[in-house]
């Protein structure tokens, strides 16, 4: 019995030792907060925005890469209006899916930012990752603004750039 004691003890000691990696920075309780609980009119616009975010990025040779951080805005530049987004699909380098962060319609107040991270051990996406958003809008009002900033440190040294969103539909 003492042995069977001893060997659990080590098997639980050894696993909680392992690095355990999360792949999305926002639970998915939180988009369940925010998903609307009613029907949107008809009389609405859709759109569908594109938008590239780098996992990876080649250095020096097409062999090396650096992983990088990325953090994906969804903003709402309408000071009074209220923008729903429909769908955040994540698709990898070759355009298959990796993962839908939500498929409920979610709510982005006026002037509100919402943000994706896809954390720097996240390799899925690679050097060609996209998202694609279907969102909804009232008449006359601005589309949602969508960019992502990738970024990446290690000692005294660091790169960032950022990509926007581009209308698809």
């Amino acid at each position: 019995m003492n042995k069977i004691l001893k060997i659990i003890f080590i098997a639980l000691l050894i696993q909680s030792c392992q690095d355990k990696v999360e792949i999305s920075s926002i639970d998915s309780v939180n988009w369940e907060k925010r998903s609307i609980k009613f029907e949107l009119s008809d009389s609405l616009t859709q759109g569908e925005t594109y938008l590239s975010v780098y996992s990876q990025i080649y250095s020096q040779t097409e062999h090396r890469t650096h992983d990088l951080t990325a953090t994906v805005s969804l903003r709402n530049t309408n000071r009074e209006d209220t923008i729903y987004v429909n769908k955040a699909e994540y698709f990898d380098t070759k355009g298959y899916p990796i993962r839908t962060y939500f498929d409920k319609t979610i709510f982005i107040a006026p002037m509100e930012t919402v943000e994706i991270i896809i954390d720097e051990q996240d390799q899925e996406g690679g050097t060609g990752a996209n998202f694609l958003f279907n969102w909804t809008i009232k008449p006359n009002s601005n589309e949602p603004f969508f960019e992502a900033i990738m970024i990446s440190t290690s000692g005294q040294q660091g790169l960032s750039f950022t990509t926007f969103g581009k209308r698809t539909k």
